[in-house]
């Protein structure tokens, strides 16, 4: 039987108290949208959207919702592709109380990313960021494999490793939404796109 520690993760903060490599940390630490800096960091970038639709959601989630225990909630899973490779893994999770008023284009986003309209809404709120470690056992690793599907293994390629994560919660009128961006290794390989160009 796993441990409760494998089903939930700390979150901490501050992005140092996760312990990554200095290069990992300084895409944790990204201000404002992740998404532009990968677009900066990619000649071809593309938000393949895996699934939108209702589940249930993880304890963490749940949490850091602030809703009593784990219940339905509408979820959405993408994977952030630079240059084709899959480098981060976003979870969105919305409460089913939540209104088209409250998030009036979540439900169209499409391959569109969730982050453009976060950070350029007037209404929105942005809440604290926050870090973890993510170790296998974790069941947001899991939902990363099944995203992944044939690429996995290559994406993945070590079943024991640690992965990085960040999380924040958004407020729009009276509506909460968690985003979740799990950092998978191809991160560490990009470069700013004048760079790639000028290494042709």
């Amino acid at each position: 039987m796993r441990t409760p520690s494998l089903r939930q993760a700390r979150w901490l903060a501050h992005s140092a108290g996760v312990r990554a490599p200095a290069a990992m940390r300084g895409w944790l630490a990204t201000p404002g949208s992740l998404t532009a800096r990968l677009v900066a960091h990619s000649r071809a970038f593309r938000v393949q959207k895996v699934r939108q639709a209702g589940a249930l959601c993880l304890a963490d989630e749940a949490e850091a919702l602030g809703l009593a225990r784990r219940q339905r909630v509408w979820e959405r899973e993408v994977l952030l592709r630079c240059d084709g490779r899959p480098a981060v893994y976003g979870h969105t999770v919305v409460p089913l109380d939540a209104t088209a008023h409250d998030w009036p284009l979540f439900s169209a986003l499409g391959e569109r990313s969730l982050g453009t309209t976060l950070f350029y809404d007037p209404l929105v709120r942005r809440g604290r960021l926050e870090f973890a470690r993510i170790r296998p056992g974790h069941p947001l690793l899991a939902r990363v494999r099944a995203a992944l599907g044939p690429e996995a293994d290559n994406a993945l390629a070590d079943p024991d490793a640690t992965y990085y994560a960040r999380r924040c919660v958004y407020r729009r009128r009276q509506g909460l939404l968690l985003v979740t961006e799990v950092f998978l290794p191809a991160v560490l390989d990009l470069a700013p796109a004048a760079t790639n160009m000028n290494l042709k």
